[in-house]
């Protein structure tokens, strides 16, 4: 069932229980019930007391394909059983998404049966925040910040990793709806940024050749956790597994992960 207005603040205290392994669907409520952004509709296998929940964004265009759906389970046979019953996903149709990495197998059983193509994209550390006081002290005596704005759309999108310049949609509601940081130069211009996702999860941590070494990401980070701590929103991040030098970068900053909890983002079907 697909839950309503009211259902989704419930649905959001009910998912604070099982922290840090609902991150990602808790976050998405956090900002889906404060922030007007993209439609999302928000699946259950039962009310109230869910054992399944997949928050999957409604996607009718190629430049949607950055949109992932979120899924989360406290019972493996729970998610089969809903996935096989219900038309949650379109199988003859692109769509990627975010889920515990010990739940993967059972997605890639599907895909096998129905003889779709998938791939992984990523697996993450989620990083957390705990306690905003665990942050060190950041110098940020003359470093001027502001907030993106739209002006910066295409800077953002040629420089994010994983964009190929293709992520132009997403990162225009991400800078018109969350809350987002740069460092401006004497011209005005960004020259080092972090965004916020719609999973209310920090990203895009950017700082240009030429300005690193400036202690700017430091500054960034600790500014925008320490705001979103204030607002009510969960301080977290994925780093891919690979990325030692942001995972040591958030772990100095106080972040810590739960080792029995990773994320895998996953793709379904080629694009044509």
């Amino acid at each position: 069932m697909e839950l309503n207005e009211e259902q989704l603040k419930l649905a959001e205290n009910q998912l604070k229980k099982h922290l840090p392994s609902s991150l990602m669907v808790y976050g998405a409520l956090v900002m889906r019930n404060r922030v007007s952004s993209d439609p999302l509709d928000v699946i259950v296998d039962t009310w109230p007391d869910f054992r399944v929940i997949i928050c999957r964004p409604q996607v009718t265009q190629r430049e949607d394909l950055f949109k992932d759906s979120l899924v989360f389970t406290t019972d493996s046979k729970a998610l089969e059983e809903l996935v096989r019953r219900d038309p949650v996903f379109d199988w003859t149709q692109h769509f990627r998404f975010v889920i515990d990495l010990k739940d993967i197998s059972l997605f890639k059983t599907f895909a096998s049966e129905k003889k779709v193509p998938c791939s992984e994209l990523a697996i993450c550390h989620m990083m957390t925040l705990t306690d905003v006081n665990k942050l060190p002290p950041v110098d940020s005596t003359g470093v001027r910040l502001a907030s993106l704005t739209e002006s910066h759309i295409q800077l953002v999108n040629q420089t994010w990793k994983f964009s190929e310049g293709m992520a132009e949609t997403m990162i225009r509601n991400m800078i018109r709806n969350f809350p987002s940081k740069c460092v401006l130069d004497e011209r005005g211009q960004p020259v080092s940024w972090i965004l916020t996702y719609n999973s209310s999860e920090l990203g895009m941590l950017y700082t240009l050749p030429e300005h690193r070494g400036k202690g700017y990401a430091k500054i960034l980070i600790s500014t925008m956790a320490r705001s979103l701590h204030s607002e009510g929103y969960p301080v977290y991040c994925a780093i891919e597994e690979k990325n030692l030098v942001s995972y040591r970068l958030f772990q100095k900053l106080g972040f810590t992960e739960d080792p029995g909890y990773r994320t895998v983002w996953y793709e379904f079907n080629d694009l044509p």
